[in-house]
């Protein structure tokens, strides 16, 4: 694979183009319209600057990377591509909407893959043009940085496809993890109720904020506390994927807990609106409760 396209130049999309262009591959990255595909490109070129500057990458090599990434107005330059990854939101009817449109221009041997945490890649299939070609590619976030990627076959997924998707996440420096579709899949399905069950422990006022991830940093070994951590990937997308877990299993163990709900409502929703569990407006994160 050689020629790939991005649907959605927001954190994920630019992460995943920034990865596949520095692998020497050509990007077609595009979004709702021009403009927000050119600023996801400046979003990549922001944070090569910022590698520059701590000496982890040439200018030169910046140069080449960013000459990689093509922002598109619509998905008909898409018929080149050899891979179209969806990464949008994580709402089951916008990613269908994609896969429905994209899927016209989808050439005969090309892949189409979502970049889902939650979402059945066997339901999403239905939308696409040929199910046999269509896969969960699960990047984690940060894209550039993190060394996993999730591989998940639908139930109608072919072989070669897997074996083809799998090819180029490995080509990509990545290790790869393969999951059955099943709801949440590997990661997501360990870590956000987790995620969930220290929101719970806050709501019903266990702990404080700083303790809960204190302990889990300290108890557990993680790098992250758990509320640190939803902050970061953003407390939106924590609830999107606690109600996919939810609804698809119908598991009271997935319920969404009420304070998780209530900082979504509030707009509070982590490091990208500066307001989440911690409040990140002062040159330290200070906790909101």
């Amino acid at each position: 694979m050689r020629n790939i396209a991005v649907i959605g130049a927001g954190q994920m999309g630019t992460g995943i183009a920034q990865t596949v262009a520095q692998h020497g591959m050509n990007v077609m990255l595009s979004d709702v319209d021009l403009a927000r595909a050119e600023a996801g490109k400046a979003a990549v070129e922001k944070a090569l600057v910022k590698l520059m500057g701590r000496g982890k990458i040439e200018a030169d090599a910046a140069e080449a990377l960013l000459a990689k990434i093509t922002p598109v107005a619509d998905y008909a330059p898409m018929a080149e591509a050899d891979i179209i990854i969806e990464a949008a939101t994580e709402r089951e009817e916008i990613k269908n909407a994609i896969f429905e449109s994209a899927g016209k221009v989808l050439s005969a041997d090309a892949v189409m893959a979502s970049n889902t945490s939650s979402i059945p890649i066997t339901r999403m299939a239905n939308h696409s043009p040929d199910p046999e070609r269509f896969i969960g590619l699960h990047f984690f976030n940060p894209v550039p940085v993190m060394g996993l990627i999730e591989v998940i076959p639908g139930l109608a997924t072919s072989a070669n496809t897997t074996e083809r998707v799998t090819a180029f996440a490995e080509a990509l420096g990545k290790q790869v993890v393969t999951s059955q579709d099943e709801p949440g899949f590997v990661v997501n399905r360990i870590l956000l109720p987790m995620i969930n069950e220290a929101v719970f422990v806050l709501g019903q006022s266990t702990a404080g904020i700083e303790d809960i991830d204190k302990g889990c940093r300290l108890g557990l070994n993680h790098p992250m506390g758990p509320l640190q951590l939803a902050d970061f990937v953003g407390l939106d997308t924590c609830l999107d994927i606690i109600n996919v877990l939810y609804r698809t299993t119908r598991d009271t163990k997935y319920r969404p807990a009420p304070l998780l709900v209530k900082y979504v409502e509030a707009g509070w929703l982590g490091r990208k609106t500066g307001r989440g569990f911690y409040d990140y407006s002062g040159e330290a994160p200070v906790p909101t409760r």
